[in-house]
């Protein structure tokens, strides 16, 4: 790699002198935060993009000013409503965009929901697992075929991961008592997970499938959490950071955050990202599923990436949803 990228890049450093005309790439969760500044970065080098968001009015104006720089560039920014925990309306967006026929080179997999209260996706599944993984299984496989050869799709994970592996046996936690971090841990495992598959699926045409960790980063995905909490958990991941030896918790600013996302789309190599978990704009190492880590340290959990245990949630997430996959 010329260049090395950190906790601390930006997107646009990550980007710089990369020249995107002619790529087009699809970005879901354009509504705030990193999906809004993904969006930019990609058009701003000369990507065309499409953004997906549940709330298109929301949307439109959170994107106001990547629409004027997509008219500065001569590139183009469209909208499709995207609403991950209907499946009718995943179905629709999908169909939408196989209708219109032309190719992605990148799908990039944001939107999300964090901590959220126990509740339900209009289909009846836990609202994080089926928003963050259901949603998105059926709108990315449905619109597989348009991604070009030697394309990417890079989803959206975290950390969080590290607090459950998946739970096939009780997805909807109709027997487990319901943790809004569990339930976050599970649908961000699985986003790594369907990955790992996905990569397994495609790789033969060179498309490749990564996952990634944004980092801390203050945006509206925390929305749900009790402010209380939230300075509670930042105090606990000081004490143990001091305990370590090491500093605080840094906030990463949206542009830095969003920055592992752009790396692992467009920077990235095919055998670096293929498969595997980055972060801080670098693939992670696989730290034992018992190793005793704060949320300020690196690593991806072995059962995130394991081949088998990917499969196993591919059939179960065909079952739930009732639809198959080639």
């Amino acid at each position: 790699m010329a260049a090395k990228f950190g906790a601390k890049s930006t997107t646009d450093e990550v980007l710089a002198g990369v020249d995107l005309k002619g790529k087009r790439i699809l970005v879901t969760g354009v509504s705030a935060g990193i999906g809004v500044e993904t969006a930019r970065a990609l058009v701003a080098h000369g990507a065309d993009v499409v953004g997906a968001a549940r709330d298109l009015e929301k949307a439109q104006r959170a994107t106001s000013e990547v629409s004027k720089t997509a008219a500065d560039k001569g590139t183009s920014f469209e909208l499709l409503e995207l609403d991950l925990a209907s499946l009718t309306n995943v179905r629709a967006a999908a169909d939408k965009l196989v209708a219109d026929g032309r190719l992605f080179d990148v799908i990039i997999a944001n939107a999300g929901v964090m901590a959220t209260p126990f509740g339900k996706t209009e289909d009846g599944f836990e609202t994080q697992f089926g928003t963050n993984h259901l949603g998105h299984f059926v709108f990315v496989n449905r619109i597989a075929k348009l991604i070009k050869d030697g394309g990417r799709l890079v989803n959206l994970s975290s950390s969080g991961h590290r607090f459950s592996n998946v739970d096939l046996n009780d997805p909807n936690f109709e027997t487990t008592p319901y943790e809004p971090f569990v339930a976050y841990g599970r649908s961000k495992t699985a986003n790594i997970l369907f990955a790992v598959e996905f990569d397994q699926r495609h790789r033969e045409r060179g498309v490749r499938a990564t996952a990634v960790h944004p980092g801390g980063i203050q945006t509206e995905l925390a929305r749900h959490m009790d402010p209380a909490h939230l300075e509670l958990m930042v105090k606990q991941i000081n004490e143990q950071a001091a305990a370590a030896g090491k500093g605080p918790l840094e906030f990463k600013t949206i542009p830095q955050g969003a920055a592992t996302s752009v790396w692992a789309a467009i920077i990235a190599t095919a055998e670096e990202a293929g498969g595997r978990f980055c972060e801080n704009c670098h693939v992670s190492d696989v730290v034992a599923d018992d190793a005793a880590l704060g949320l300020l340290d690196e690593g991806v959990r072995g059962y995130a990436l394991d081949p088998e245990n990917a499969k196993a949630l591919w059939t179960k997430s065909e079952e739930l949803v009732g639809e198959t996959f080639a």
